[in-house]
């Protein structure tokens, strides 16, 4: 190329190229804004949207990387230490499939409804805290990871001016087209067919597969509702199946919720003496324990993390309180509690019991050992029939629920309720 230019316009290519190169025009190539992605599960992840580009280097998504998609769920698979960042990344990029195989459809989305997929998406978590839905409502009271969420999207669209409106309409199905927000949240979103798959993945437990591809395939939309087609239908029984396994196997394992109990105790204990005066506030995760939450704490709760809670739990370890110290050192060194789990909630004698000999056996006051007991319940609803049905849409033309039009008649016992309770306490 250069053979053919003559001096100057060699000099102002060599200038415009040094310009480039360092950045300076980076906004104004619609080059750059295009990224490859290599996700371990789906594989490569490709983005050219600007306004995505902006979601996902803003601080508050980056913040996703340091906080764990599965709590405590390590202490059982080692593997399970994959992030909310991840997590986010494969939601959009099946929310991208999916827009694709409905466009081929021939789904109206327009380019406007489509950015606010993805950007929806995106920020469906982004108001997770640490640990994520281990410590929901014990780091601040009274709201839900949902609610924090829109308060973030809403912050973010400030300033972004005004370009999630669209996204957060969205995400408040407040459009007139009900299945773009089905695509983000419902019975067969985006999210949990990147959550299975990618919890089964890292957890290596293999029930939890659940065909995400054939599943998006399948997607259709029918009178503005998300529907799947008929010849699907096994590919839904499939996934409801792997759903109630993987809440056994994986997020309500027994040892993964003694782990829950211990640092929600640790926290418990945390704040008791923070009001006390016993400790000072001297982290910042200090200034939250047990407040209720309003909107003027939201900048500062999304600067925490995960490691957040472990400068919690490892000065805890040297603590003078005698409690805080034997939550934190058991804790930290996977000396964990003995749990039993039944099908009826436990005499609260038993409980008493436990108490009782905890109390003499660490030299402290039965009020104290309650510090050391834990008792609740579990519970496993595969389908929840509330308003979100999984649609099977007929070959002609009539649409079913997914327990009707099923052949599979264990199927239906998948929309009861499974209630169990445990009891967990220091050995």
């Amino acid at each position: 190329m250069f053979l053919t230019m003559n001096r100057k316009e060699i000099s102002i290519a060599f200038c415009l190229s040094t310009i480039y190169q360092k950045g300076y025009l980076r906004n104004l190539s619609p080059m750059h804004k295009h990224k490859i992605i290599n996700d371990p599960v789906w594989g490569f992840i490709s983005i050219s949207n600007p306004l995505i580009f902006k979601i996902i280097e803003h601080p508050y998504f980056q913040r996703l990387r340091r906080i764990k998609q599965l709590g405590m769920t390590d202490l059982v698979y080692p593997g399970a230490n994959h992030t909310r960042f991840a997590h986010a990344l494969g939601a959009y990029h099946l929310m991208s499939k999916a827009v694709a195989v409905l466009k081929q459809k021939r789904v109206e989305i327009t380019p406007a409804e489509e950015e606010a997929l993805y950007c929806g998406i995106l920020l469906h978590d982004i108001g997770h805290g640490p640990f994520s839905h281990t410590l929901e409502f014990i780091i601040v009271k009274g709201i839900h990871h949902e609610q924090l969420s829109l308060n973030v999207m809403q912050v973010m669209n400030k300033e972004f001016n005004g370009a999630l409106d669209l996204a957060i309409q969205i995400f408040l199905d407040e459009h007139p087209k009900k299945f773009l927000h089905q695509l983000i949240s419902s019975q067969l979103d985006m999210d949990r067919l990147d959550y299975l798959s990618r919890d089964s993945f890292y957890t290596g437990v293999s029930e939890g597969v659940i065909g995400a591809d054939r599943l998006i395939h399948m997607l259709n939309v029918a009178d503005e509702e998300l529907v799947i087609e008929q010849k699907g239908i096994y590919s839904v029984e499939k996934f409801l199946i792997a759903r109630r396994l993987m809440y056994w196997q994986v997020y309500l394992h027994k040892t993964v919720v003694v782990g829950d109990c211990m640092l929600k105790q640790i926290l418990r204990r945390t704040g008791v003496l923070l009001k006390e005066g016993t400790i000072k506030a001297s982290l910042p995760i200090h200034h939250f324990m047990g407040r209720e939450f309003d909107e003027s704490m939201l900048s500062d709760f999304l600067k925490l993390d995960d490691s957040d809670i472990f400068a919690v739990v490892k000065n805890g370890m040297d603590s003078k309180d005698t409690i805080l110290r034997m939550l934190c050192v058991h804790f930290i060194n996977r000396d964990l509690w003995e749990i039993k789990v039944d099908e009826a909630p436990f005499n609260p004698e038993i409980l008493e019991s436990k108490r009782k000999k905890l109390a003499e056996k660490y030299n402290i006051s039965e009020a104290e050992s309650t510090y050391f007991v834990w008792s609740d319940s579990l519970e496993n609803n595969a389908y929840m029939q509330k308003g979100e049905n999984i649609t099977i849409l007929q070959k002609n033309g009539t649409k079913r629920d997914v327990t009707e039009a099923s052949d599979n008649y264990n199927l239906d016992t998948l929309k009861k309720k499974v209630v169990k309770y445990f009891i967990a306490w220091s050995d």
